[in-house]
């Protein structure tokens, strides 16, 4: 039988237990209505009839409508005779009253009484008579529906303790048998021998259960095969690669990792990855979740070598699984960069004392003691002078841009006074910017805290800003300077706003980028791209904070914030 067709079955069950139950309490309550409505009938009126005549006689003066109304009430009695005996008083009580009104005899009178009598006697005890039987037929119904309702209750609650079991044995059998599927324990099979859905389900469970074992054996050579291949593709691999589960375990690394750690293979696969690490520094800084992008300088091939961390979370549909650590050689490109920074520092060191010496000849030139000038050798000599100091600046943002590249910046930490960064960067551009006729407005607080900072590092900084304004500001316009502190986050914050055209937002995120220049329209001379990108390392070096605000049509607003002492 199908499950449906139990239910249904059960259901209907209890239907017509609730069904006969009430179908019977209704048949003995019915029962028990007629029986006392028959005592109503049959005596309590025969009753009523002898009170009625009773009191006709007890009041009346037997008046001819005392007389009509005796009869009256007698023809009903006649018609309600019921008991045994009581439709011959009722006669004698016709035979006397007919005498009693035609001869007025009122000796009739006590044998009327006599007889109405004799009629409430038997209707009385026909009233006991009855009301005990409908008493004992009350006790007799009470005990069958008592009996019929423990029978009932007795199976409902069987019912009720055996069916869930019924449903929930077999769906517990197939949950045990999931998770055991879960767990990769294709030989677990159901038990459950029925004959309806759940039966069903078991065998539907156990051909999958069967077809997955079949899947994973067949399947288990190839993954071996394909897991051998797979691993000696890693070890062939030049990259140093670490492999770890969702719980830090070593799942593997490859011949090149083991060499560079100083790690046996066969000893550490499949333990617990910050346990070993407690005793090998680079494997503590591979698990290091941080991502630097200074390369990590590593004795290697007897040698130092550079490697870059690059490290991949494996996750399979959203959940992490596991991730995959991969040191990458970058051993010869570091090289050739370190070859190329030295190659500009010699270029530019080389550069800077002939170009020096062409600007002290210019000043010569334009001495008069030397001799007078045109106007045109004039002009030449102010673009050579122009062309030599772009040149000298050059050479000088290369040279310092060297040293940022080979992590050489030398810094010179002492208490500075900011007054002291603005004059120093001020003094030194203050002729460009008359030459453009730009005034500085400078706003210095009184009171400013020193700085913990190197003077001329930082002074270099604000000149670089300074000079920006200058070259891109228009003539005669306004060059902001100020210095402010704050005292809530303990810093002094150095700003230079200019009125020039401002910079597009899609560039500000790149300004402070190594070469990178804002395009121009090509009226305005730009330089190397690297004054701010060497202007954020002197400050990132000095644990500060660089940045810009620029709208465009608006100018611009470079500013660094320094921690105070």
């Amino acid at each position: 039988m199908k499950l449906k067709a139990k239910l249904r079955l059960a259901l209907g069950f209890l239907f017509a237990v609730i069904l006969l139950l009430g179908g019977l309490g209704a048949w003995y309550l019915q029962k028990l209505s007629q029986e006392a409505q028959g005592i109503l009938k049959d005596n309590y009126i025969s009753l009523e009839y002898t009170r009625v005549m009773r009191n006709i006689i007890d009041e009346a003066n037997w008046k001819p409508e005392d007389f009509q109304l005796f009869d009256q009430i007698l023809i009903q009695q006649e018609r309600n005779i019921t008991e045994l005996g009581e439709r011959e008083s009722t006669r004698q009580v016709r035979s006397h009253f007919n005498i009693f009104r035609v001869t007025k005899d009122s000796s009739h009178i006590g044998l009327i009484n006599k007889q109405l009598n004799t009629i409430v006697k038997l209707n009385m005890q026909s009233i006991f008579r009855k009301n005990e039987q409908v008493k004992k037929n009350a006790d007799e119904i009470y005990s069958y529906l008592v009996f019929i309702a423990t029978f009932c209750a007795l199976i409902a609650f069987s019912f009720i303790i055996n069916f869930p079991r019924y449903i929930s044995e077999p769906i517990q059998q197939l949950t045990e048998g999931l998770r055991e599927i879960a767990r990769k324990n294709y030989e677990s099979r159901l038990g459950v021998e029925r004959k309806d859905e759940f039966g069903e389900m078991a065998k539907a469970f156990n051909q999958m259960a069967e077809k997955l074992d079949e899947y994973e054996h067949s399947n288990l050579a190839r993954m071996i095969f394909e897991k051998r291949r797979t691993e000696t593709i890693i070890n062939q691999m030049n990259d140093a690669i670490v492999g770890l589960d969702e719980n830090n375990n070593l799942l593997f690394i490859n011949s090149m990792a083991s060499e560079i750690l100083g790690l046996d293979i066969r000893l550490i696969v499949g333990r617990y990855a910050p346990d070993v690490a407690l005793k090998n520094d680079l494997l503590r800084t591979l698990l290091n979740s941080e991502t630097s992008t200074k390369p990590l300088k590593i004795f290697a091939n007897e040698r130092e070598s550079y490697f870059t961390k690059e490290t991949f979370e494996v996750k399979n549909e959203e959940q992490r699984i596991g991730r995959v650590v991969i040191l990458k050689n970058i051993t010869p490109f570091h090289d050739l960069d370190q070859a190329k920074t030295n190659f500009i520092a010699t270029v530019s060191h080389e550069l800077k004392t002939p170009i020096s010496s062409i600007k002290m000849s210019l000043k010569l030139l334009q001495d008069q003691r030397v001799g007078t000038l045109n106007e045109e050798q004039k002009n030449l000599l102010a673009h050579i002078r122009d062309d030599s100091q772009r040149l000298l600046t050059i050479t000088g943002e290369l040279l310092e841009m060297s040293q940022v590249e080979t992590g050489n910046i030398q810094l010179n930490f002492k208490a500075v006074q900011p007054q002291e960064v603005v004059e120093a960067a001020t003094e030194a551009l203050r002729f460009a910017a008359e030459q453009k006729q730009i005034d500085f407005h400078i706003y210095l607080p009184s009171g400013l805290s020193p700085i913990l900072a190197d003077l001329d590092k930082t002074a270099w900084v604000l000149m670089n800003f300074l000079s920006n304004a200058i070259r891109h500001s228009p003539e005669k316009s306004v060059i902001e300077i100020s210095a402010k502190e704050d005292k809530s986050r303990k810093l002094i914050e150095f700003s230079v706003k200019d009125e020039g055209k401002g910079i597009e937002s899609r560039y500000q995120q790149r300004i402070f980028d190594r070469y990178f220049q804002v395009p121009t329209n090509g009226q305005t001379k730009t330089g190397t791209g690297l004054g701010l990108a060497i202007s954020k390392e002197f400050i990132d070096a000095q644990n500060g904070h660089i940045g810009i605000e620029s709208e465009l049509g608006s100018g611009s607003r470079f500013w660094f914030q320094l921690p105070v002492i």
